[in-house]
């Protein structure tokens, strides 16, 4: 009998009454049958219902019964097949065998010999699935045991990336070496530099007070063997020995933590009293864990070195008496150190993250932040409400964004008015008796004769007078400029300005016999500024480069467009300055040292340019080589006139 009544069979012959004879002895022993004499109708019924066992003849009324079973045996391996044969030969039985089928039946049939070989095949088929069973469990055990690693991996990944614990992380870290190894003990051990032996930085089933005292030098001990090859040490013998570790061990596992060639620790997994060997798999599984941990305590190392540099940078910046302003690329605050709060009453609360038109309302400290495209210069200077003056420099930092330095300024404007108080004081003053002398001077011929060394005294007191003269006017000039009188502008046509000043140099350049070359824009936009200032500007730069060029020298003036912005160049082909000099050539009563004292001039041409530049927003910069000549490049942005709300 089946010890499986329910078993479902398929009974493929071709003769009806051995169907039938079938059909009739495996229902009495309980089971469940069908019965067909066609390979077509099989195969449909295959199709709809899965047999525990078929039996086929060798010939079907459609076809041949062993190609039958060969394709069923291609379908399902495992099921079990038995060939009914009128006849059975050893050449039939051969071929069956190489087919697979599991045992046959001939003429005549005995019931007994029917359900025994019914039962012995469906036997042997629920051996087979119990152990298919069997070693799938086994495959998937080992299978399990590789996905509990990697998601034990996956944890200490997680835990390293999202903590700056050290202590919980390396603790995680040993908890896993001990879970994978199937170990009793695990330690992370790490190299006092100071001392040159190994302490336990982490622990897993150690006594805290073990953990706590725990020392162990590195010679001649397993540990400081790995830290001095650098190689892995397994320990798993039939005697326990003692490794200079205080205790015994029955199997030991140890792994170098290093990193850059650097070996400054181990990670190990011990067993006390179990016997279980450590395989070169676990070797493989600790070295990960130990990778872990290396980058663990590279990451708090780097970020307390960060976060110490950091503190550093911060109290510096905090403490430094300049103000000073970070913002990022989208114009948000990054740092406000304490002088910017004060100097701005904005107070202790947070302000990072916040635009910076949020929370300053000074109108020239936002523009001065602007990106490049809008700004005019780098460079400004902000007014407080309360007087006081602060130079503002802004510096790009790339992938960063911008800091704005602010310096206090006060004390040098209110020393720069009192000197230019000073100055127009005493150059206002000096008028009078200047005009006096010449008046004078000039009378002197009427009173009597006068001999030739006489005139020529009198012609060198009239040139002082006028050179003194020159120099009070340019002072007054350069006081009203610095301090802002006359700020009146208006669109101003810069072509017909240059020519203005080209048209008045006619004569001095005929007279020294140099060639003037004009390359200007025929139409050149208007720029809004101080006409009379601007054409002051050219002046002095025209009448520079003819002072300076030699008789028979070329002097250049060029313009272009470029953007928004009028770029001028004046060019000759003078003495040149020194490199020395160039730094200072902007000062006031500067003079290049390789100019000859027989050249006129106040120092103060070049600084009035300079005023006059900045005044209208410009920049203006010198390039000079000692023999060969100098080139003046002033920029002037074509900025729209303020209309009135």
């Amino acid at each position: 009998m089946s010890t499986n009544a329910k078993e479902q069979i398929f009974v493929v012959i071709s003769d009806p009454q051995v169907n039938y004879l079938l059909e009739r002895i495996l229902r009495s022993a309980g089971f469940m049958v069908t019965v067909t004499r066609e390979r077509s109708s099989a195969e449909k019924m295959l199709e709809k219902a899965s047999p525990s066992l078929v039996i086929v003849s060798e010939k079907l009324v459609d076809g041949n019964g062993m190609e039958l079973a060969r394709n069923l045996l291609d379908r399902f391996p495992a099921l079990p097949i038995l060939l009914f044969v009128s006849q059975d030969t050893p050449e039939l039985l051969k071929e069956a065998l190489r087919a697979g089928i599991s045992d046959y039946l001939c003429l005549p049939l005995h019931s007994e010999q029917i359900l025994l070989a019914v039962n012995n095949a469906l036997q042997r088929s629920q051996r087979r699935r119990e152990w298919v069973i069997v070693e799938s469990k086994r495959a998937t055990q080992g299978l399990q045991r590789r996905v509990d690693e990697l998601e034990s991996l996956m944890r200490l990944g997680r835990s390293i990336t999202s903590s700056l614990d050290l202590d919980s992380v390396l603790s995680a870290v040993v908890d896993a070496a001990v879970e994978l190894t199937g170990a009793e003990e695990g330690s992370l051990l790490l190299l006092d530099e100071s001392t040159g032996e190994l302490y336990m930085r982490a622990a897993r089933n150690f006594q805290e007070e073990f953990v706590r005292t725990f020392r162990l030098p590195i010679k001649d001990s397993l540990a400081g063997n790995v830290i001095r090859t650098g190689q892995p040490v397994i320990l798993d013998e039939k005697t326990p020995q003692k490794i200079k570790t205080a205790y015994l061990v029955q199997g030991l596992l140890y792994v170098p933590l290093q990193i850059h060639g650097h070996i400054f620790g181990v990670l190990g997994v011990d067993n006390r009293q179990s016997r279980m060997p450590f395989t070169d798999h676990h070797v493989k599984v600790i070295t990960a864990m130990a990778d872990y941990a290396v980058v663990a305590i590279e990451n708090a190392r780097l970020y307390s070195h960060t976060a110490v540099e950091r503190n550093k940078l911060e109290t510096i910046l905090t403490q430094v008496q300049d103000g000073v302003i970070v913002i990022d690329l989208d114009e948000r605050v990054v740092l406000i150190n304490q002088t910017v709060r004060a100097a701005f009453n904005l107070g202790d609360g947070n302000l990072t993250g916040k635009l910076i038109n949020e929370v300053f309302d000074h109108q020239d400290l936002i523009e001065l932040a602007q990106s490049p495209e809008k700004r005019l210069s780098n460079r400004g200077e902000i007014t407080l409400e309360d007087g006081r003056v602060f130079g503002a420099q802004l510096t790009p930092i790339p992938d960063v964004g911008q800091v704005i330095t602010l310096h206090d300024i006060t004390y040098l404007k209110k020393l720069d008015r009192i000197k230019s108080d000073f100055v127009s004081t005493v150059s206002h003053d000096l008028r009078s008796p200047l005009t006096a002398i010449l008046g004078y001077v000039e009378l002197l011929d009427r009173a009597g004769p006068i001999n030739e060394q006489q005139r020529d005294f009198i012609r060198r007191v009239q040139m002082s007078v006028h050179n003194i003269t020159a120099l009070v006017d340019d002072l007054l000039n350069l006081g009203r400029i610095e301090a802002g009188f006359d700020t009146r502008k208006e669109m101003v046509l810069m072509d017909q300005i240059l020519q203005y000043s080209i048209d008045s140099f006619k004569n001095r350049i005929a007279e020294k016999q140099q060639q003037l070359l004009i390359e200007v824009p025929q139409e050149m936009p208007k720029i809004f500024g101080n006409p009379v200032h601007l054409r002051q500007m050219t002046d002095n730069l025209i009448d520079n480069a003819i002072k300076y060029t030699s008789t028979g020298g070329v002097i250049q003036v060029r313009g272009q467009i470029e953007g928004n912005q009028l770029i001028l160049q004046v060019i000759d082909s003078g003495v040149g300055i020194p490199a020395l000099d160039l730094p200072y050539i902007f000062d006031k009563f500067y003079r290049a040292s390789n100019v000859s004292t027989e050249v006129s001039g106040t120092g103060l041409g070049l600084a009035i340019v300079k005023s006059i530049v900045e005044s209208h927003q410009g920049r203006i910069w010198v390039e000079s080589n000692p023999g060969t000549g100098t080139t003046f490049t002033v920029v002037l942005p074509f900025v729209e006139p303020e209309t009135e709300g």
